[in-house]
């Protein structure tokens, strides 16, 4: 049994945004002081680097939970980024001879030196079976090596050279299986990312340390024909058994589409389940968590000087410049105001009776149907005048005072002021909730949506910019059975 196409192909398209996550930053340019200190996101440090910096891991480990039959196999394609230095040379004038250069014209494109990044996999099968039996080392080496790549003129006379150099890597994938007790006998599968290389020379700075690192390291986990549990959200017989798995420095996600249950994508960077490339993004842009129209936009104000540096810092960032130059108007058009996660209306739902109202205007009319169109019945007046107040002013609407409204938590009055405990929910697919769980907070607001849903604004107490974040607004919000109440409320 094999994986679906299509669906290892979507998997792929998250996965290649998270490999080059932070691989350049706008304004993409090495000078830019952004791109002074790059990649952040799953780098495997080899063994040695912990001299330096023992913050910086050399592996990473995913545990995750499935049902599959004992005749499964497990598929798992790690991925990861290997630096390369590029070094320029040019011809002297004199000698004839090449060189060692900062930078390099050649027909008008220049050529810098920069360490560059090369995609690397290491896949492996393995039957259940076998796993419950014994656990599977795969060893993997890449060796050293340099290549290098003439720069001619239009004449066709060498003008210089870009040697390019990659240093040994050496790695283990680790995976281990085993049978959860209790009656539904999920598999609770472990897999280990090593960086096990041993420098010859050893590291001083972190740029030595990331030409024997992993980098932006994460794993496809396939098992055709089983189903994997959500990590996230699992079902309550498989709550208990997935709160023990241990994920170090990547967290498993549900990949593919919505109706793929036989695929995992185990990402240093937090992801929810069925994670999905926006389908107006034109292409890469090195940061899948930036807004594409403003970050496309932003691009296209950049002068020539700048595009000239941008294109001789990396042959990738060269691409996308020539993309977004050659970029139509209805493109970004596409980009700007994409809509997702609208409810629908329930089925039978009249409008004015049970949908929300905004502004006046009902917001749960029948899919193309608009006020006034033939055939629709619009019960109520139509309002086409604009209301003195916006229906997102806190003037709207004083039934609501989010300084002095309250709620009640367990039977305690919890309004502006209180103290809570911050218990985040299930619910939440944010990964970093975790790190909320019984911390103390000041609650600062209670407030209504338009829904009817209410919700607290809170301030963790031990925020050091706590203060910063009141003056602009800024605060953590909750329903209020995420919270526990430390006091009786005022």
């Amino acid at each position: 049994m094999r994986l679906n196409a299509e669906h290892l192909a979507h998997a792929r398209r998250v996965a290649d945004a998270i490999l080059y996550e932070g691989y350049l930053l706008y304004p993409y340019r090495q000078s830019s002081q952004k791109n002074q200190v790059r990649f952040q996101w799953g780098v495997l440090m080899a063994p040695g680097y912990r001299d330096i910096d023992p913050h910086e891991s050399d592996a990473s480990q995913t545990e995750c939970l499935l049902e599959c039959p004992d005749d499964a196999q497990v598929r798992v394609l790690v991925r990861f980024l290997q630096l390369q230095e590029r070094v320029v040379q040019g011809v002297s004038p004199e000698t004839g001879e090449l060189h060692d250069v900062g930078a390099l014209y050649v027909d008008g494109t220049e050529y810098t030196c920069w360490n560059e990044a090369t995609e690397r996999e290491q896949q492996v099968t393995v039957p259940v079976s076998a796993l419950l039996s014994e656990d599977k080392n795969l060893e993997f080496h890449l060796g050293s090596g340099e290549a290098a790549e003439d720069l001619l003129e239009a004449s066709g006379r060498l003008a210089g050279r870009l040697i390019r150099s990659w240093a040994a890597l050496d790695g283990v994938i680790r995976i281990h299986a085993e049978r959860v007790a209790g009656p539904y006998q999920a598999l609770r599968l472990r897999i280990r990312l090593e960086n096990v290389s041993v420098p010859s020379t050893a590291p001083r700075t972190r740029d030595d340390g990331l030409r024997h690192a992993l980098i932006a390291a994460h794993a496809l986990i396939g098992v055709p024909g089983g189903t994997f549990l959500s990590m996230t959200d699992p079902p309550e017989w498989a709550a208990a058994a997935v709160a023990q798995c241990e994920n170090t420095g990547t967290w498993p996600v549900l990949a593919g589409p919505d109706d793929c249950h036989d695929l995992v994508l185990s990402s240093p960077v937090i992801l929810y389940d069925h994670p999905e490339v926006a389908a107006e993004s034109a292409g890469d842009l090195f940061d899948a968590t930036e807004i594409d129209e403003i970050l496309t936009l932003r691009t296209l104000t950049l002068t020539d000087a700048e595009k000239r540096e941008a294109r001789a810092t990396d042959s990738r960032v060269a691409q996308m410049l020539d993309r977004l130059d050659d970029l139509p108007p209805e493109m970004i058009e596409r980009m700007h105001g994409a809509i997702r996660y609208l409810r629908s209306a329930p089925a039978g739902a009249r409008a004015g009776a049970s949908a929300p109202v905004v502004g006046g205007s009902d917001v749960a009319a029948a899919p193309g149907a608009l006020p006034g169109d033939p055939g629709v019945d619009w019960p109520g007046p139509q309002v086409t005048d604009r209301p003195s107040v916006p229906w997102w002013d806190p003037g709207s609407d004083t039934s609501v005072s989010p300084d002095t409204d309250h709620v009640l938590v367990d039977g305690v009055r919890v309004a502006r002021n209180s103290r809570v405990l911050m218990r985040p929910g299930t619910r939440r697919a944010d990964a970093q909730d975790l790190f909320l769980i019984g911390r103390e907070a000041i609650v600062e607001a209670v407030l209504h949506d338009v829904d009817g849903q209410v919700h607290l604004a809170v301030t963790p107490v031990d925020d050091p910019a706590a203060d910063l974040q009141r003056n602009h607004g800024r605060f953590l919000y909750f329903a209020p059975d995420e919270v526990e109440p430390l006091d009786p409320g005022l």
